[in-house]
């Protein structure tokens, strides 16, 4: 049995080395990223079995996709099929004022298709936690129904879920999103928000406190996480509402960072971790991340626990 069972797509990543340009690179570099892995790799690092599920195409780069993903660790239980590609984004890195841009290219790939009676459901049943995020229901509208169906199935079992709403511009409106997440929220019990998602989705106003206290009293979870980059993050947990600073990191690479945190924030609640420690590990792991290239955040234990330590505790319960 899975502590944590993830649904989602994931994507090839090509980036030119260093800040070169797309359009004068003579070479790229590969890494596989999706939200939902990137959380179930974090999750795995810091102490919960994971397993991510998806659909993706027979292909040699649908097996590049799962060959890494067990090179990070993680089980897979993936739909294979016949149809569709792989997604894939290329990312070019920058430096002000230039700025790192994101092309995505992930049209009619195959888990756009996905449908529920295809998926493994026993896994979702038979795991602690689910989890998915707000990009995969902005792929189609069959993964809309899917989403849904998954949350309903773990509901159902008694197993808990957790959502990331991670809203992306490029592929849904603000009031798109907002109409169909908020006919997924009865299904979810942990919800992790970025405090500029709960403004721009949901027109919540406020501090983010004062986010988190609306995000919980509207939609009845059981815990709320609001991020704020690089000023640190949040919970609302039982009424109260506690606060954690970023750590201190050269963000070099800040794609993955807050899935690395979501990851590990999953990870320390399923291992029993009080929420206060598991912010502060969570913290600990998205500033590791920004160390790291690629999507995932390869980091070990002992690592994260060192930046804990070294900057000792900037928790505050309120």
């Amino acid at each position: 049995m899975s502590d944590l069972v993830a649904f989602g797509e994931t994507m090839l990543r090509l980036s030119p080395p260093g800040t070169e340009r797309l359009e004068t690179a003579s070479s790229l570099d590969i890494h596989v990223g999706g939200s939902e892995s990137n959380v179930a790799v974090a999750a795995d690092r810091l102490g919960a079995v994971t397993t991510w599920l998806s659909k993706l195409p027979r292909t040699p780069l649908g097996r590049r996709i799962v060959g890494d993903l067990h090179q990070c660790g993680i089980e897979t239980d993936v739909t294979w099929s016949r149809d569709g590609r792989v997604g894939t984004y290329y990312v070019e890195t920058a430096g002000k004022p230039r700025g790192s841009k994101i092309h995505y290219d992930r049209s009619d790939s195959a888990i756009t298709s996905a449908s529920a009676d295809e998926l493994p459901l026993d896994r979702v049943r038979d795991g602690r936690l689910f989890f998915t995020s707000g990009i995969t229901p902005a792929l189609s509208p069959t993964l809309r129904e899917t989403t849904k169906q998954l949350l309903q199935t773990a509901r159902s079992a008694g197993t808990r879920t957790a959502f990331d709403v991670n809203y992306r511009e490029k592929l849904w409106s603000p009031k798109e999103a907002q109409d169909v997440l908020t006919g997924l929220f009865p299904g979810v019990d942990v919800l992790i928000i970025a405090a500029r998602d709960a403004k721009t989705v949901f027109g919540f106003e406020g501090d983010h406190r004062q986010l988190a206290h609306k995000l919980a009293s509207q939609f009845d979870f059981t815990t709320v996480v609001v991020t704020r980059g690089e000023q640190g993050a949040l919970a609302w947990h039982d009424s109260v509402v506690h606060d954690q600073d970023a750590f201190e990191t050269d963000a070099s690479e800040p794609v993955g960072a807050g899935d690395a945190f979501a990851g590990a924030f999953l990870a320390r609640r399923l291992t029993g971790d009080d929420v206060p420690r598991a912010l502060e590990f969570a913290a600990a792991t998205a500033a590791l991340k920004r160390t790291i290239p690629g999507d995932v955040a390869r980091v070990t234990m002992d690592e994260v626990e060192a930046v804990v330590a070294a900057n000792g505790t900037s928790r505050i319960s309120r």
